[in-house]
């Protein structure tokens, strides 16, 4: 079969085919819309090679539409093959020779849906960011004019309408009220982004028994779906946990084995989430064990069991990661003990 290397950009398409392997035959330069006439002129079934970075998906749906196989590669595993300068003919080389390894695992081609509900979730962390920065921002001017603001962010929402309005940042009242504006606009995009996942996802199956999971809620279930894909893949729950970068860094020679901290060397927004939820679960159960310790759950004792908070918090993620895959791929109801 015919092998096509693409070096992706915005404008311009490096382009290296092989017949045989290891054998460049001929190498094209071509324009957005040159390079769409050149899938199409595709008769036989080709295997298109390229980098999975930005449009990758998009040309890899294309190709596939018209019968062709996809092999994305992830551009770390590209970079140790690439020969001396970084150009775009050099790239389309190493990426031939990175196929050839049967070791390297492609990237699977996301579909549409998956990757609107991944542009979603980043429009909403996009705006949390932004608003987290007007809160910061408001809370720096207040203080630097000795203006004393609660701690708690709901706390602080609620009371700088009037913090504002105080004699000592008088001059700047108007602008100080226009960045409180752009907060509530912020919140109200928030609000409006997890309203449309909810909508999304109200007959999903899949979704709602991962978010029966405990330290899982909607949007972390909905994230893991859209970047996972296909939890097959995944022979356990483990290589899923290490695939997300929850799995310990390993340091080891001959006899001496180290693992360290967690490699953290996966989906950095689904990891979050993950720890985030973990934290939570983690705190109920503490004030479980302290108020009815006899209600508490096998998942539950485990939890409040480790040692440290934050180690406790990142081993229960590990856990909840292989809790996830298990009722994912065996179609299993969540139950803590």
């Amino acid at each position: 079969m015919k092998r096509i290397a693409v070096d992706l950009a915005k404008s311009v398409y490096q382009v290296a085919e092989s017949v045989r392997s290891g054998q460049v035959v001929q190498r094209k330069r071509l324009n957005r819309e040159a390079f769409r006439r050149y899938i199409q002129e595709q008769t036989e079934s080709v295997e298109w090679v390229m980098e999975a970075c930005g449009t990758a998906h998009y040309w890899g749906r294309l190709a596939q539409s018209l019968g062709h196989r996809v092999k994305l590669l992830h551009p770390r595993y590209v970079r140790p093959y690439r020969r001396r300068n970084k150009t775009d003919r050099n790239d389309c080389d190493a990426m031939l020779e990175a196929e050839r390894c049967t070791d390297i695992h492609p990237v699977p081609v996301k579909s549409h849906d998956q990757q609107q509900l991944q542009q979603l979730h980043g429009l909403r962390e996009t705006w949390k960011k932004s608003r987290t920065q007007r809160i910061n921002l408001l809370r720096g001017v207040l203080r630097e004019a000795g203006i004393e603001a609660p701690t708690s962010t709901v706390a602080f929402l609620q009371a700088v309408g009037e913090l504002v309005e105080q004699p000592e940042v008088a001059p700047l009242s108007r602008l100080l009220h226009i960045v409180l504006a752009e907060i509530n606009l912020y919140e109200e995009c928030m609000a409006e982004c997890e309203q449309q996942i909810k909508r999304w996802h109200a007959d999903d199956d899949i979704v709602r028994k991962l978010d029966e999971v405990s330290g899982i809620g909607l949007l972390t279930a909905s994230a893991l779906t859209a970047a996972v894909g296909k939890p097959e893949r995944f022979a356990n729950g483990r290589q899923l946990s290490a695939w997300l970068g929850m799995t310990p860094r390993e340091f080891s020679s001959g006899d001496r084995r180290k693992l360290g901290h967690i490699s953290r060397q996966g989906n950095v927004y689904v990891r979050t989430l993950l720890i985030h939820g973990s934290r939570a679960a983690l705190l109920a159960a503490q004030r479980c064990q302290s108020r009815t310790p006899e209600k508490l759950t096998q998942l539950q004792r485990w939890a409040v069991a480790r040692i440290g908070h934050n180690k406790a918090a990142v081993a229960l993620a590990n856990k909840l990661v292989r809790i996830c895959w298990a009722v994912w791929c065996h179609e299993r109801r969540f139950n803590g003990n």
